[in-house]
């Protein structure tokens, strides 16, 4: 299962809203992708981040490591897992790159589309509902979900 955090970096590196920001209440922090997606489909992880990917799809985001710009807070819980060398994979993707996917691209088999493993009707449904909201208030490139797989 990703471990993740929701990220809207704004105009020139200004936050405009960071899951976990100092001083943000608890009701006011944006909810952790593991609350929004419980499930752990391999076929999904591959190909969307490219984790994992026996299935032979062309990865969104395949192991980009933590954004350059991120908060200090979710470059801390990432390091609370042990860092890069204790996960399967660090990357990060906006709402922007999401909206241009090809979501009827298949896996090598030609079965399965990434729309059928990843898509709104799956258990990233939740996941991708929450960032659609986000991308309309700061803008679909100032949203983007950075994960872990552990």
């Amino acid at each position: 299962m990703p471990a993740g955090a929701l990220d809207a970096p704004g105009p020139a590196g200004e936050t405009v809203r960071r899951l976990g920001s100092a001083g943000e209440t608890a009701s006011e922090r944006w909810p952790p992708v593991v609350v929004l997606n419980s499930g752990n489909a391999y076929d999904a992880v591959a190909c969307l981040f490219g984790v994992r990917n026996s299935f032979g799809f062309a990865p969104l985001a395949d192991h980009r490591g933590l954004p350059e710009d991120v908060s200090d807070e979710v470059r801390a819980a990432f390091t609370a897992y042990g860092g890069p060398e204790d996960t399967h994979g660090t990357t990060w993707i906006t709402w922007a790159e999401l909206i241009d996917a090809d979501w009827d691209e298949t896996d090598g088999s030609g079965r399965r589309s990434r729309r059928a493993v990843a898509g709104d009707t799956t258990h990233w449904g939740p996941v991708w509902e929450v960032v659609r909201i986000l991308g309309g208030l700061h803008g679909p490139k100032n949203v983007r979900l950075v994960v872990r797989f552990g």
